[in-house]
């Protein structure tokens, strides 16, 4: 993809194509203006259009002289737009013919069809917001909860930027006094050695602030993707209706008869504003038929990327075999164990289930028809698994895995340079790792971007974002 192509006008459809009540085709060059001018007709007619005004009027083929869709259109002159070029925003009505024939006509007119991602992408490049920013916008346009929403919101904003730029300054400022004194130490007085910063303020200011940054990613992943919860357990305890329960619906079929669920089932909910992947799986027991075996397979998968699993035991049956077996599948992961069915008498407690597996996984008891002991079981995943991400998503800097990536290439170059300092080494080296690390958050902000990576970055937009 060219990323100099930058002086031509472009133009796509900007909302979803279907029938609807509003459609949007937007423009954004020089020619915008030109293009509206040549196919909108004014309902009132005026000498010119003013700037961020919403007019209304028709949309007219200038060859047939035929009216295609009456519109309200607006025109916004550069830089005061979103791409910080003039930009026309024609909204018709919804529909794939009249979207595209008036798309058709603007690109007769002189426009060209948008690539994925453009509109952004010049705004970025336009230095109206930075790479992180245009990433939070992707962000904001994928975001499936309230907690997501929150943290994208917060980087377009551009809370992100201001942190980042606060520590490329005191990288500048220190690379700045070493230079100093490394251009001018004959001018000093000879008892000043070295130069003036401290490795207490290199630790305090920008070593320790980089650590607990990227200590905050896997809450982020978190707010962004959703937490990921799996269901496990011998057939007939309870899963399908656990997981339908949770999510409020009958997602799963539930039956008396054991190995109803031969594959996994996913579903979602929103758990304090936090998406929650939940995954029902086949039962586990010891001698399976082909297809359970299958089922089987992929719930051993699921529980390898879970986040957390949730063990469900009946506890009006004896242990069996098949427990020691679901046991062996989960071990090693983060996981909770829940006696269900405790309307039912038990022949199974808490301390035999720990002692049998030597667990010290926490033990929840529970039966699904129980809307408070359900109640309680969301109250526990909320303090267990959300409850420091919800924290952080109120105030720390929380990095995708790009960020994290550059952020780790920063606190290396910062962290060789503490040693450097403390062996005393010569202070051009120090330089240069300061150098190293300001460029690493350089590219946290696209000030130091090529072209394949805005590339992977923009090519994730829809065309007409």
């Amino acid at each position: 993809m060219d990323f100099n192509r930058t002086d031509d006008t472009i133009s796509a459809i900007a909302t979803p194509i279907g029938e609807g009540g509003i459609g949007i085709i937007k423009i954004s060059g020089a020619d915008a203006s030109t293009i509206a001018n040549r196919l909108f007709r004014l309902r009132k007619p005026a000498r010119r259009l003013k700037s961020h005004q919403l007019y209304h009027g028709w949309i007219v083929d200038p060859d047939s002289r035929e009216v295609v869709d009456e519109v309200l259109l607006s025109y916004m002159a550069s830089p005061h737009t979103y791409t910080r070029e003039d930009v026309v925003e024609i909204n018709c009505h919804s529909g794939f013919m009249v979207l595209s024939q008036i798309l058709e006509l603007v690109l007769q007119s002189g426009a060209r069809l948008a690539d994925p991602g453009e509109f952004t992408r010049r705004a970025f490049l336009n230095g109206r917001i930075d790479l992180s920013q245009a990433e939070a916008v992707l962000e904001v346009i994928h975001s499936k909860s309230q907690q997501s929403l929150k943290l994208a919101g917060r980087q377009l904003r551009g809370d992100f930027r201001d942190r980042i730029l606060a520590w490329r300054g005191q990288l500048l400022q220190l690379q700045t006094e070493i230079e100093a004194f490394i251009d001018f130490s004959d001018d000093l007085d000879e008892d000043v050695s070295e130069p003036s910063f401290s490795l207490h303020s290199l630790e305090e200011e920008l070593i320790n602030p980089l650590k607990e940054t990227l200590k905050s990613h896997e809450s982020g992943r978190i707010l962004r993707e959703g937490f990921t919860l799996v269901l496990v357990g011998k057939p007939n305890v309870g899963k399908s209706s656990l997981l339908n329960v949770l999510l409020g619906k009958n997602r799963a079929i539930v039956t008396h008869l054991p190995g109803t669920t031969r594959d996994v089932i996913e579903d979602s909910f929103l758990l304090s504003g936090i998406l929650v992947k939940i995954l029902d799986t086949a039962g586990i027991r010891l001698k399976p038929d082909t297809i359970e075996s299958i089922g089987i397979e992929r719930t051993v998968a699921s529980v390898a990327e879970a986040d957390a699993v949730l063990w469900l035991i009946d506890q009006s049956r004896l242990l069996s075999d098949e427990d020691d077996r679901v046991f062996q599948t989960i071990s090693g992961r983060r996981y909770i164990i829940v006696l269900n069915k405790s309307d039912l008498s038990a022949v199974v407690s808490a301390e035999e289930v720990k002692r049998r597996y030597d667990s010290t996984a926490p033990v929840l008891q529970l039966s699904v028809f129980d809307q408070a002991q359900i109640d309680k079981l969301r109250d526990y995943l909320t303090d267990a698994f959300l409850k420091y991400p919800l924290e952080m998503n109120g105030s720390a800097l929380i990095p995708n895995l790009r960020h994290k990536a550059c952020f780790e290439q920063a606190l290396g170059s910062l962290l060789r340079a503490r040693e450097l300092v403390a062996e005393g080494s010569y202070n051009e080296l120090i330089s240069l790792e300061f150098h190293s690390a300001r460029k690493s958050l350089d590219l946290v902000l696209g000030l130091e971007a090529d072209e394949d990576l805005l590339d992977s970055i923009f090519l994730n937009f829809c065309i007409g974002k």
